[in-house]
């Protein structure tokens, strides 16, 4: 897809399911499952879809998928179909090693995951070797820093290889990571969760990752039970959807099977989601 000058790509890692009431939060199964189905397990399909942004003169990598670093017991329970990703952008004509920048929304499993991969001898290293990797501080230190509730998400073993590789870059707050390429904290779903905004000829692409992880997350009372702050969740969606829509902006959907980009129309009763189609690496 053309934004102004540049060049955005969906790249597909795979898909994953997790348990669809947590995905939904407090909306009943009977309205989410006309939506997302569920499988005998209570879980929904889950899509990762990194985003690849191509400016003519940087490789910018958004999210990193999951990854097909884990074990047998986490790819049964989380049903995962994953480890796409390199594949893709090999595809696309975009090896890893041409890959100057990755930007991570935050550092759940499933969207740090990809970050790192397995060498020949069987360690870790990174996946993006000439790349920088641009990550929240304060995301950071919650990754190394969990509890009871929040350790299951991290995998602070495998960011710490990027740490190793003189890679990792630590922002802090609303920043600018490349020319037309900008980061704004959010909060609520983490602390320092952060939206990734790509903008080039008037025109303004946002990477929603899970603020909004899905289509169907445009609806305010659709908020998940893995959002940490999820009071501020709903008052930043109103926030970002409303210039969202007076601006005409693309949405990014990152976890979405069926939409990644999209425009958004405020209707009567909803915002309407109106589909655009995806330029996507075939390599099937």
């Amino acid at each position: 897809m053309k934004l102004g000058e540049f060049k955005l790509v969906a790249v597909e890692d795979g898909t994953f399911r997790l348990d669809g009431g947590a995905m939904f939060g407090i909306v009943p199964k009977s309205l989410w499952s006309k939506i997302d189905p569920a499988d005998e397990r209570n879980r929904i399909l889950i899509a990762l879809n990194p985003l690849l942004v191509r400016t003519g003169t940087q490789n910018i990598l958004i999210d990193t998928g999951l990854g097909d670093t884990r074990g047998r017991k986490f790819d049964d329970l989380f049903d995962v179909n994953c480890g796409k990703l390199l594949k893709s952008l090999e595809v696309l004509g975009t090896p890893a090693n041409k890959i100057d920048i990755v930007i991570l929304t935050h550092l759940h499993f499933d969207h740090s995951g990809g970050t790192v991969r397995r060498a020949d001898d069987n360690s870790l290293e990174t996946a993006f070797p000439n790349a920088k990797y641009v990550i929240q501080k304060g995301e950071w230190e919650d990754a190394h820093n969990t509890n009871e509730v929040t350790k299951g998400s991290y995998l602070p073993e495998e960011l710490d290889v990027i740490d190793a590789s003189g890679q990792l870059e630590l922002v802090e707050g609303n920043c600018e990571i490349a020319p037309g390429v900008r980061a704004a904290v959010t909060g609520g779903h983490t602390k320092s969760h952060q939206v990734v905004l790509i903008e080039s000829g008037g025109q303004t692409c946002v990477f929603w990752g899970d603020l909004i992880p899905m289509s169907a997350h445009v609806n305010m009372a659709y908020i998940m039970s893995y959002d940490l702050y999820p009071v501020e969740t709903l008052e930043q969606k109103r926030l970002w959807l409303q210039q969202a829509i007076e601006g005409e902006w693309v949405s990014y959907f990152e976890h979405d099977p069926r939409v990644t980009f999209a425009r958004l129309v405020r209707g009567k009763r909803r915002i309407n989601v109106e589909k655009l189609s995806p330029d996507r690496a075939d390599y099937s």
